[in-house]
């Protein structure tokens, strides 16, 4: 069983690093490529095409510049630890002990306009680089394409090696879409969070956000391999609720 999470705007390289051992992330040589094709623009292209402003372009910018720098704990940090957001705020990552960071590595993607797709104690550098951004790299005029099969035949290779070939979607729509999810050959499972009030009941982005780090500190920390067990979820007060839930979209709802 395989989990996805987004990533995050916000970068922490502030804290102390998590404990390794740690990886290099598998499309190195990918993201370089992105690297480079984001190195050729100057500040006033950055702020078009990703919608920033002068002064986040310039950082921006200058983190390309030096993008490429040997791994160290200097420079880098642990994607798990490095994405801050809400969802990491949910994963909560700072109470892991060596054997659920051992279990998030195995189970949790961390999917990545830049570096495509990253394990939890893959070693990365500052970026900025949604997946969604219109980069042209040759005669590949968007990240999606540019990704598309290299993440598809490398999710697909994972599931086939493990005994549960179980997707959880819990990244964003944004993200998520990269993948042709219909070649994987197994099942996707799409949890929905859903807040209630006065038995009216709706998708909240800052809630639902949170909500998905919270399911995957969950996985983690029960060590699930099944997702029957995730009906089981019941952090921050979320139940599971048939009525609500398909075949491949489960609903978790609660009371604001």
């Amino acid at each position: 069983m395989i989990t996805l999470l987004s990533p995050a705007k916000t970068m922490d390289y502030e804290s102390a690093p998590l404990p390794g051992p740690h990886t290099q992330p598998e499309f190195t040589e990918a993201a370089q490529e992105l690297a480079v094709e984001c190195r050729k623009l100057s500040v006033e292209e950055l702020m078009g095409l990703m919608s920033i402003s002068r002064k986040l372009a310039e950082l921006t910018g200058e983190r390309f510049r030096k993008w490429g720098a040997d791994a160290t704990l200097d420079t880098h940090r642990p994607a798990i630890q490095a994405f801050k957001g809400e969802a990491y705020e949910g994963l909560h990552v700072e109470d892991f002990s060596y054997g659920d960071l051992e279990f998030a590595q195995g189970h949790l993607r961390i999917l990545s306009g830049l570096y495509g797709m990253l394990r939890p104690l893959d070693l990365i550098e500052p970026y900025r680089l949604d997946m969604g951004i219109r980069l042209r790299h040759g005669d590949v005029g968007n990240l999606y394409l540019f990704w598309r099969d290299r993440l598809t035949g490398k999710l697909k290779e994972e599931l086939a090696a493990s005994q549960h070939p179980l997707v959880i979607n819990l990244a964003s729509n944004e993200y998520f879409k990269v993948l042709q999810f219909q070649l994987l050959e197994a099942r996707v499972i799409q949890p929905i969070f859903l807040e209630g009030k006065d038995d009216q009941f709706k998708q909240v982005s800052f809630h639902s956000k949170r909500a998905r780090g919270l399911m995957s500190r969950f996985i983690i920390k029960n060590r699930l391999e099944s997702g029957q067990d995730l009906k089981a979820f019941d952090m921050a007060g979320y139940r599971f609720d048939a009525s609500r839930s398909t075949d491949s979209q489960w609903s978790f709802i609660r009371f604001l």
